[in-house]
């Protein structure tokens, strides 16, 4: 059955994933291609080899720093690039097993440049981002990396942030605010991956982690304008909610 995004507008809806190769981003692949499945829509996926580090290693003092073995070593241009075809190759297979016996239509999208600059350029008011939580360098950590934090709040679509630190489990998607309803696709609305629709109140930062602390299922809905200013009041709150955020414009 068509998908109500094609018929009403002539638009084939895309779902972006922005990959990096670790385990986080390869799990929100998977969830981008079953949300991809389940709107008829494109799956893209998105590898961005960062120009900034890339010039970094030209400088002949850089090295890296081992994440598990904390040991530093030399960092060349010829070592990174090597990198970086690892991590292409390893996107593309995981895309590939991701998609295999499903009838979806993919691509994958490599490009050179900077991570947020290159994302923005890709997607449109229709599409869906998704983002896994944390990333394969250290700047992530268990904090939010910038470049979620960027997309999440300039994105021009509905960007999705997916937790993997906690297994999701069926529950309501929770909507903040007044004008919740107008603010919540259909597609959301009536997605199986959630038990219903819970309105909640318009509220703080500290109230709405302990409010998400009762019972973290489902997903948090928040329009631009509320994440923003719950950003405000407390720069690492999103990466202390133990669920899915899901955040529209």
């Amino acid at each position: 059955m068509p998908n109500d995004d094609v018929v009403q507008h002539g638009i084939v809806p895309r779902v972006l994933a922005l990959l990096d190769a670790s385990r986080h981003s390869l799990a929100a692949l998977s969830i981008a291609t079953d949300l991809a499945c389940s709107r008829h829509a494109e799956l893209v996926a998105l590898f961005v080899e960062d120009r900034d580090l890339l010039s970094c290693a030209e400088f002949p003092f850089s090295c890296e720093v081992g994440m598990s073995s904390g040991m530093a070593r030399p960092l060349s241009p010829s070592a990174l690039e090597a990198s970086l075809s690892r991590q292409r190759e390893s996107v593309r297979q995981a895309l590939s097993a991701t998609v295999a016996g499903r009838e979806i239509r993919h691509s994958l999208k490599v490009s050179r440049g900077r991570v947020v600059a290159e994302a923005l350029a890709l997607a449109t008011s229709s599409d869906v981002l998704v983002l896994g939580k944390a990333g394969g360098s250290s700047q992530w950590g268990g904090r939010l990396g910038s470049t979620s934090r960027v997309l999440m709040l300039k994105a021009p679509c509905t960007v999705l942030l997916w937790d993997t630190t906690y297994p999701m489990e069926q529950g309501p998607l929770l909507v903040m605010g007044e004008g919740g309803d107008s603010a919540t696709p259909e597609w959301l609305a009536n997605s199986p991956l959630f038990d219903g629709v819970a309105r909640l109140t318009e509220m703080s930062a500290s109230s709405l982690e302990r409010r998400v602390a009762i019972s973290p299922y489902g997903a948090l809905l928040l329009r631009r304008s509320q994440l923003a200013r719950l950003v405000d009041e407390d720069p690492e709150l999103m990466a202390r909610l133990p669920m899915p955020i899901i955040v529209v414009p």
